[in-house]
């Protein structure tokens, strides 16, 4: 736990106010929530116990540390027991008045705690000014729910101190959050200020008749790949949140794009979406709208997302944040497969300008293109078509239906593409997995392979079961060996594997893992063999390598209980080899992948065919091929090299000849 913070004081027991108690409760820390009405508080506390419950439910906790969890938490609707905490965190109703005010008495109680603000929108430092100590203030935006969305959003305010800054984001990271850096306190900060625009442009297109919600939420669903249409997140986030935080945009920035009368209409109406039962779509019963397919036919995504990019861009262009956070905010707090640079590159930033040059001669100058966009295409920097945009594209790009092959050479990284579906595995996934085995093991520039999933949900929740089509028990039988000779393929390659779980790796998705050579995981990942949870067992190869990896007794405790194990508990178990902090496991990931293909790729080869056979044939016929393996290695030239650097005393530069 951090040294300074110990006790945690929650200003608001409202929907995030409760679910940032049990987060910091969960982590252990000591919890005082606050708000002005005893109901207020039960009903808070009865969310939160519902919520561990469901924990305790699911295994993730036991029934003591449960009610440990909740008994950490205790009510108060004295600001004055607030005031002792190490960490106050105000998550309040969002008008400025009301967020001053409070803060405003907790000044005059005298508090010394590090002071933060879970605002989404109105800027660190008006709210700041209500304290005589606008250094330890800070913006802690987490996202809803904050039990479960793995962002924080942390944003420095005008006068906020380094010492803040650090003791904030040690916070965050003790819950298990990762932590996207706001470095200028605008309006909206990092992930408003781009989904404010991109869900404002949806309402004018809409309201232009360029298009209907169906067909825009259909586009940003099965073209661009969002787990849920634009329309349909405004309805479950609440219009009138939205509505709200774009208002204080643009009181705050007179630039910014009118907002679209389509979306006033609805917060006038109180049609606030899924909470009032109706807004943009109906709600019956909390039930999910339906989204045809076919309606995104003639819907380009360009037509709302320009304008997205184009917040994007001012905000690097302006020293926001950086582009690996910008990308990560949109990943992590709305749920983009990608990052929406990252998005711009696939598209071409050309086409980028090309549509907002037409939406500022139609509709004003507010669309004019960010500098920044101009001035690379300017540059020939249009994305991944020209090798460089807002990333470096010198290597190549092969995308199928549902995987992508991108190659850096040495190194080539075999994506699952599904993250709307949380990369679950598909027939056509397994035949495009075959295919791309089959290309990196003939590729020569290629050394070191990462076999990985889309987003930073999910490595694979495993096998799309209702794709198959098992059928009958001959067809069932005849699948289960299809998989397990196409993950089988990724084991017998010649080069590394290494599988980079981020996010779940549950049923074919954890046995994809088990064929590969290593198996690194981000420190919020879950991994295991599910399939008994559903009455069945594993069906590619998962009981055999899972109980040559960690042993035939835990392999039967694992798959028996249909186990959901963290990282550190299958770091613990044998079943993965590394765990990294959220933060830096692609940095380390790449790392460890560099650090491989500098390996000499003849002796990589062979120490892998000899480790292979040595698990599956008696010890004299394994040493024969060990034997004649070192026999003929040490005629190679990488031997030569090898041998020659050692005694220099340099850097071995192997060629694999």
């Amino acid at each position: 736990m951090t040294d300074k913070i110990r006790t945690v004081g929650v200003l608001g027991a409202g929907t995030m106010g409760h679910g940032i108690a049990e987060v910091a409760a969960l982590a252990g820390f000591e919890v005082v929530i606050y708000d002005v009405q005893q109901s207020f508080l039960e009903s808070g506390l009865d969310k939160v116990r519902w919520s561990v419950s469901k924990l305790v439910e699911k295994g993730s906790v036991t029934a003591d540390r449960g009610a440990e969890i909740t008994g950490r938490i205790r009510p108060t609707l004295d600001l004055a027991k607030v005031a002792t905490a190490d960490l106050i965190i105000e998550a309040v109703p969002e008008e400025l008045s009301i967020k001053k005010e409070v803060f405003g008495k907790l000044d005059k109680l005298g508090t010394g705690a590090l002071l933060a603000s879970n605002t989404s929108t109105i800027p660190i430092t008006e709210i700041a000014a209500a304290t005589s100590r606008p250094e330890s203030f800070i913006g802690l935006h987490f996202f809803n729910p904050p039990v479960l969305m793995p962002l924080v959003e942390i944003t420095r305010g005008d006068r906020t101190s380094q010492q803040t800054v650090d003791s904030a984001r040690a916070f965050a990271r003790e819950l298990g959050k990762q932590v996207v850096m706001c470095n200028k306190d605008v309006p909206g900060f990092i992930v408003n200020r781009v989904l404010g625009p991109l869900i404002n442009e949806a309402c004018w297109v809409v309201g232009r008749g360029q298009a209907t919600i169906e067909g825009v939420d259909s586009a940003a669903v099965y073209k661009v790949g969002l787990p849920m249409g634009l329309f349909e997140l405004a309805d479950y986030t609440g219009i009138d949140v939205l509505y709200n935080a774009a208002d204080a945009v643009r009181a705050r920035d007179p630039s910014s794009i009118p907002g679209a009368p389509l979306l006033r209409e609805k917060f006038q109406q109180g049609k606030l979406g899924r909470k009032t039962g109706e807004g943009f779509y109906a709600w019956p019963a909390g039930a999910r709208p339906t989204i045809p397919k076919e309606a995104a036919q003639k819907v380009d995504p360009l037509l709302f997302f320009s304008v997205g990019v184009n917040a994007a861009a001012w905000l690097l262009r302006n020293g926001v944040c950086s582009k690996e956070d910008l990308d990560l905010s949109v990943k992590l707090g709305l749920g983009f497969p990608e990052g929406i640079l990252q998005m711009a590159d696939k598209w071409g930033i050309d086409r980028v300008i090309i549509s907002l040059r037409e939406k500022q001669e139609h509709y004003g100058p507010d669309y004019a293109p960010d500098p920044l966009l101009a001035e690379m295409v300017r540059r020939g920097q249009t994305g991944i078509s020209s090798g460089r945009g807002f990333y470096d594209y010198t290597g190549s790009e092969k995308k199928m239906e549902e995987i992508m092959i991108r190659k850096t050479p040495p190194i080539a990284r075999i994506i699952l593409n599904r993250p709307h579906r949380l990369n679950a595995i598909t027939p056509k996934m397994v035949e495009e997995l075959e295919a791309a085995a089959r290309d990196v093991s003939e590729d020569g520039s290629i050394r070191v392979v990462i076999v990985t999933g889309e987003g930073s949900k999910a490595f694979s929740a495993g096998a799309d079961v209702t794709s198959f089509g098992f059928g009958s028990p001959s067809r069932a039988f005849d699948l289960s060996r299809r998989m397990f000779e196409v993950f089988t393929a990724f084991e017998r390659m010649s080069k590394p594997v290494i599988a980079a779980i981020d996010g779940y790796a549950f049923g074919g998705g954890c046995e994809l893992a088990l064929a590969c050579d290593f198996r690194l995981t981000s420190k919020s990942s879950q991994m295991g063999l599910t399939e008994t949870n559903l009455g069945i067992i594993p069906g590619a190869g998962g009981t055999q390598r899972l109980m040559k990896l960690v042993g035939l007794s835990k392999a039967k405790e694992m798959i028996y209980f249909g186990a959901r194990l963290s990282a550190d508990e299958a770091l613990a178990a044998g079943l993965v080899d590394r765990v990294f902090a959220n933060e830096e496991f692609q940095a380390r990931v790449d790392e460890f992948a560099g650090r491989l293909a500098k390996r000499a790729p003849l002796s990589l080869k062979f120490a892998k065919h000899s480790l292979s056979l040595a698990s599956q044939l008696p010890t004299d016929l394994a040493q024969y091929f060990e034997a004649d393996s070192f026999a003929l290695l040490l005629t190679t030239q990488d031997a030569s090299e090898g041998i020659t650097s050692f005694l220099s005393k340099k850097e071995p530069e192997f060629k694999g000849e």
